[in-house]
């Protein structure tokens, strides 16, 4: 593997492990709440969160760049007051992919917190436990097989963020310049098919690899779930 090649692969693990740790709180709250609650506007919110899937990638980073920009209010905010840079560097590469993955962290958390047997949160109920107890003590264990697929998931789709990356952060190399971008290079200014090709290779076995082990963990559990009822 050439240094280009490592270079590239080994920050979009760092971007990808850091987006993915940023959304797994709010992700578990989300999917907890819409598991569970009933509510007016639950639909709208429930197509926000699914937003990303939909909408074009770029256009997600041109709202990135217009509202964490170098001269946007937020932007300036962050760096004045916290040293905080987001456009045009790995920060803002992690924030985008973020919001694009968000969705895939939610969706398998929810899944697995609607298929728990609600006898176990109502003779928990019986016996005085609070609403947070339940959540700690019995929803969220129950659905770590969930977190851990939606985890992954997300570490997938973050690895493979293009549109809203290079429309907010640019391509950096050692930067922002991760594998869709580090390939996007190769095949705009490379004539070595061989170097595409390999490129190509690295990044389609790590997210295959992401994606097959999240879809395991998350049919794996729920069959089980389903089995003990």
């Amino acid at each position: 593997m050439t240094d280009f090649e490592l270079n590239a692969l080994l920050l979009s693990i760092k971007i990808g492990l850091t987006s993915t740790f940023i959304i797994l709180i709010p992700g578990i709250l989300i999917a907890w709440i819409l598991a569970k609650k009933n509510f007016l506007g639950k639909t709208i919110i429930d197509a926000l969160i699914h937003l990303p899937l939909v909408i074009p990638p770029i256009g997600i980073g041109y709202i990135l760049l217009i509202t964490f920009g170098n001269e946007s209010l937020l932007g300036n905010f962050f760096f004045e007051n916290f040293g905080i840079k987001f456009s045009f560097s790995w920060i803002g590469a992690a924030l985008a992919c973020s919001i694009m993955s968000f969705p895939l962290l939610v969706r398998p958390i929810r899944v697995l917190i609607e298929a728990q047997d609600t006898k176990l949160e109502a003779a928990a109920k019986t016996l005085g436990s609070s609403d947070i107890k339940i959540f700690f003590t019995i929803t969220l264990p129950l659905a770590y097989p969930g977190i851990l697929a939606g985890f992954v998931l997300s570490f997938a789709r973050s690895i493979g963020e293009f549109g809203a990356t290079i429309a907010f952060v640019g391509n950096i190399p050692g930067e922002t310049q991760t594998l869709p971008l580090a390939l996007w290079l190769l095949i705009e200014t490379s004539d070595n098919n061989n170097e595409i090709i390999r490129l190509g290779i690295i990044s389609l076995c790590l997210a295959l690899s992401a994606l097959l082990l999240a879809t395991s963990i998350e049919k794996t559990f729920l069959n089980k779930l389903r089995s003990s009822k």
